[in-house]
Order: C-alpha cells, then sequence, then structure tokens
C-alpha cells in the first residue's frame, strides 16, 4: 500500500480522532441507526479525552453519512475540531471503533483499504471492446474502441476464390486486435489499473495479450467467460483476492530471503520492534510488513515530534536529544516514518500457507541500503 495519502496527518502534531465506522447494511432504519453510532463514537473520543470541538467535528461528518451508499465503510482522522481525512474503505470493519491517541490509528488501513486491485476489464470481440473499471467501490465505463467492421467472418466455403476474402478476415481481425491492445494500454495508463481483466474468445483474449507492450503481460487475467459474457462482481472479488494473495506472499518470499546476509555481510530484512525501531532511526525501511493484530502491533514504544523520533525505551529519545516523547503502538509509530521516507507497508495476512510467527512478532521490513 502507498502511504503518500497519509502525509497531512503527520504534519500536524497530535493527540488524533481515528474513527472506523461500517456503512455497508443498508435498511430503512440506516438513517436513525448512523446517528446513533455517530452519538456512540463522539462519546467514546469524550471518554478517552479528546476536547469538545474535535468531538462535535467527527460526530458531524459521521452524521452526514446517514444517507450514504458507501458499500463498505468510512475512516475518519480528526484534530482540533477539524476532519483532515476521511479515506472511503475497500472492506467493512468488523466493528465500529473510535481511539483518541498521540498518532492517527492508521494499521487498520492496510487491510480494510490497502491492497485493493483496481480492474479495467476489457469485454473483447471482433469488433472491438468495451472497457469497465471495476474495484471495491463499484464500477465506472471506461470506454472503449471500435475497430474495422468488414469483414468479420469466414465463409463455409472451400472454394479457392474465397481465399483472398478469408485473408481479409484475418487481417480484421489482427488490426481490431491492435488497436484494442492500443486503447487498453492507454487506458491502463490513465487508470494506474494493477490488472488488466480479458473477457471474450480465447482466440481473441489471446490475440490482444500478444500485442499488449510487455510491461503488461505480468497485469493480464484471461477470464473463462465466452464471447458476449459479462463478469459478475463475484468473479471480479475472486480474480482481485487472487491478486492479494499473490503479491502478499511474493512480498513474504522476498523478505524471508533477505533475512540472511549478502556478500558484504548485510542483511536485506530485519523483524522485531528494536531492530525496526534502529532501522526507522536510519530511514533503511524500503517496505514494512505487517501482520495485524500480532504481539508486537500493539507493543509500545516511544515517539518524538518527528518520524525518526522512535525509540524501544523513553530514555532512549532523551539520550537523542527530545524532551518531548509520548507512548504510541508499534505499527502506527513505523507507519508514520514509513510516510516521512516514501515506503509502503504491506499486510501479509493475505499470504497462502504463511507460518503465523513470519515476520516475528508480526513486524518486519525490507531495507535499503543506499
Amino acid at each position: 500500500m502507498e502511504l503518500a495519502f497519509l502525509h497531512p496527518l503527520y504534519e500536524r502534531p497530535g493527540p488524533w480522532a481515528s474513527v472506523y465506522v461500517d456503512t455497508s447494511r443498508h435498511t430503512e432504519n440506516t438513517p436513525q441507526e448512523r446517528r446513533l453510532t455517530a452519538q456512540a463514537m463522539a462519546g467514546e473520543l469524550a471518554d478517552q479525552g479528546a476536547d469538545k470541538a474535535t468531538c462535535q467535528a467527527v460526530r458531524r461528518a459521521l452524521e452526514d453519512l446517514r444517507h450514504s451508499g458507501e458499500p463498505h465503510g468510512r475512516a475518519m482522522f480528526a484534530r482540533d475540531g477539524e476532519v483532515v481525512l476521511d479515506p472511503p474503505l475497500a472492506r467493512s470493519p468488523q466493528r465500529d471503533r473510535a481511539r483518541w491517541a498521540p498518532l492517527p490509528r492508521v494499521a487498520p488501513l492496510l487491510e480494510l483499504a490497502g491492497e485493493d486491485p483496481v480492474c479495467v476489464v476489457a469485454y473483447v470481440d471482433r469488433r472491438g471492446a468495451d472497457f469497465e473499471l471495476r474495484s471495491a467501490l463499484g464500477r465506472d465505463d471506461v470506454g472503449g474502441v471500435t475497430g474495422r467492421q468488414w469483414p468479420l467472418h469466414r465463409t463455409g466455403s472451400v472454394d479457392w476464390s474465397e481465399r483472398h476474402f478469408q485473408l481479409r478476415v484475418e487481417s480484421t481481425w489482427e488490426h481490431n486486435a491492435a488497436e484494442i491492445a492500443d486503447a487498453l494500454a492507454v487506458c491502463h495508463e490513465e487508470t494506474g489499473a494493477d490488472l488488466l481483466i480479458l473477457v471474450g474468445d480465447d482466440r481473441e483474449q489471446r490475440s490482444v495479450r500478444e500485442r499488449l507492450p510487455q510491461r503488461l503481460h505480468g497485469l493480464v487475467v484471461e477470464a473463462s467467460h465466452g464471447a458476449g459474457s459479462r463478469l459478475l462482481d463475484e468473479d471480479v472479488e475472486r480474480i482481485r483476492a487472487d491478486h492479494v494473495r499473490d503479491r502478499a506472499a511474493a512480498e513474504l518470499e522476498r523478505f524471508l530471503a533477505a533475512r540472511g546476509p549478502d556478500d558484504e555481510g548485510r542483511t536485506g530484512a530485519v523483524e522485531g520492534v528494536p531492530a525496526l525501531v534502529e532501522a526507522a532511526r536510519e530511514h533503511r525501511i524500503d517496505e514494512l510488513l505487517i501482520r495485524p493484530d500480532s504481539a508486537d502491533t500493539h507493543r509500545e514504544v516511544w515517539i518524538g515530534e518527528d518520524p525518526d523520533q522512535l525509540a524501544v525505551r523513553r530514555t532512549d529519545l532523551k539520550v537523542l536529544g527530545e524532551q518531548n516523547s509520548w507512548s504510541a503502538r508499534a505499527d502506527d509509530a513505523l507507519i508514520r516514518s514509513a510516510v516521512a521516507t516514501g515506503a509502503p507497508a504491506l499486510s501479509v495476512a493475505a499470504a497462502p500457507d504463511a507460518r503465523d510467527d513470519t515476520p516475528v512478532g508480526g513486524l518486519g521490513a525490507l531495507l535499503r541500503w543506499k
């Protein structure tokens, strides 16, 4: 998950209100239920010591969702009477929750908003293609392409006089496949899609795939549906889920391979809070790996005002010259450091067949040395 969108949360000091609410249920009583949720979340924040203006800002923002049709949920981060960031969620939280703490509670976003693959579905036939953008938040038409319309079909004749016509049909198919591939590459560039799903006849899918730029071949999935078929939501969700699992498994494999020393005696990965704190202070985290709700994720660390002011013990910060310090969760503190240095973070919970103790304690990182 790229974390740049979290920058506004670290441009101001805490404490912060962090709220996660489920918006997946829709009934005739939904507006009243969400009004009650807004009251409950504001009350929880007040009980934890949040100021009145921030509680009111959160309550108003949540009440504004009472008629929302969002399919999953919303996170909100607020301070000093202002909701600073309120990203939609790609998955529903298990329960509504509110927290008042020195750092925004952002780690749940890795599960609830992170690794949300955006797909371009290309419905391909001999005449062209229609493109559809699909994500956890819904679908949108994003154009398409119309190729040559004649000639498109072979004849049943075996007369040699028809050979020229058959070659023209073949040429039309090839021309249209090239146009579809070009348009799909442009669509990928414009949307930043993580996956390109081809739907149509097997031969037509293959023709388009072969004409895509080589750099896109690894993003292509050929759906097992015939020409004229439309992908159901569950089909797209399965493909998206497979992609998330494959990505988590690949990154975890890379992490395991990097734990051993290289030719210069340096390890490319670390795990455990003390090693990660040291790597964060030295700006060496290249990618942060988190297994949610593991032992080390909620371990206490100490933070200063700057992202690299991070220590296992409070006295360590004083040695580093930081006079002001606060207690924070290890996962949220490490994510703050990752945001400051432009490093991504990934939940490895989706990795198939992964051991529960990898990374040890639930926190690890791939390192950069240059």
